[in-house]
């Protein structure tokens, strides 16, 4: 069952560069490109954060087996957290659209200056 619409041009899909991905809102760092792996979904998938607090989770209540996410610091919403449904049993995999944006490896600084 896809919870989600596919637009077609969903960016960071089959995108493998070293860095980060930062809430595209407020620049807070939400995932590293080491925990993003290839999944069937046209989003990125993840299976951690950056930092404990860097998403914000709650319940949906038509949804089980998936929670909201959203930015652990401006509270834009960012996607869903899909419940044991990782690469790895008992992992999570997070998926999100146009809610990130990339930080290439090496600029991570520069692109939080101004936050």
């Amino acid at each position: 069952m896809s919870f989600c619409s596919f637009f077609g041009n969903e960016a960071f899909q089959n995108h493998f560069e070293p860095g980060i991905y930062v809430c595209a809102k407020c620049g807070y760092e939400l995932f590293s490109s080491h925990a993003k792996y290839a999944h069937s979904s046209p989003w990125p998938a993840f299976t951690e954060t950056i930092h404990a607090d860097s998403v914000a989770k709650r319940a949906e209540h038509n949804r089980p087996q998936a929670l909201k996410v959203s930015c652990g610091r401006c509270g834009n919403g960012l996607g869903h957290e899909f419940l044991n449904d990782g690469p790895k049993p008992g992992q999570s995999r997070f998926i999100f659209s146009s809610s990130l944006k990339f930080i290439p490896k090496g600029k991570e600084s520069a692109a939080s200056e101004g936050h």
